[in-house]
């Protein structure tokens, strides 16, 4: 009988071994589509990865890209601002300009005609008193040949009177 469970015992730890060969086999085979999926899965995950750095880097340098188009925009604002200036600058300046010319001119032309009224004035003046003095002198001479007359009238009335 010790033959029998000798036997027995050697065909338990076959059986044991058979199973557990067949069971790291089981593993083995299931580990294979495991590790395969999980290899793949570490590639996705590195691509993923990968991919996710180069979106990133692409964000930083659109981000650059923005400042960049920002300060390019401040520039060209700054400089339209700088040119508008220059040309209301440039016409305040022409508008002052003409201004005095204009004053000018209207100061000269206002000056010729106060010389010309003046001179008309003068001219005005100088004949009036040119007709005074000639109405005077009319006046004059006749009040004086009225005196002479009438001095002479009272002579020839005194010499007949005496005689």
């Amino acid at each position: 009988m010790t033959n029998s469970k000798g036997q027995d015992k050697k065909e338990d730890e076959g059986a044991v071994g058979q199973a557990m060969a067949s069971v790291a086999q089981t593993e083995e085979q299931a580990k294979g589509p495991a590790a395969e999926a999980l290899a793949k899965a570490s590639v996705s995950l590195d691509n993923v990865l990968a991919q996710a750095e180069k979106a990133y880097a692409a964000y930083m340098e659109a981000q650059k890209e923005v400042a960049r188009a920002y300060r390019e925009n401040e520039q060209q604002v700054e400089l339209i601002y700088k040119e508008a200036e220059q040309r209301a600058n440039e016409v305040y300046e022409k508008a002052i300009e003409e201004a005095l010319r204009a004053r000018e001119e209207a100061e000269r032309r206002a000056e010729a005609e106060y010389n010309k009224a003046r001179e008309q004035l003068k001219a005005s003046y100088e004949e009036k008193v040119r007709q005074a003095l000639r109405v005077r002198n009319e006046v004059i001479g006749k009040a004086w040949e009225d005196r002479k007359r009438t001095i002479d009238q009272a002579w020839k009335m005194f010499v007949r009177a005496t005689g």
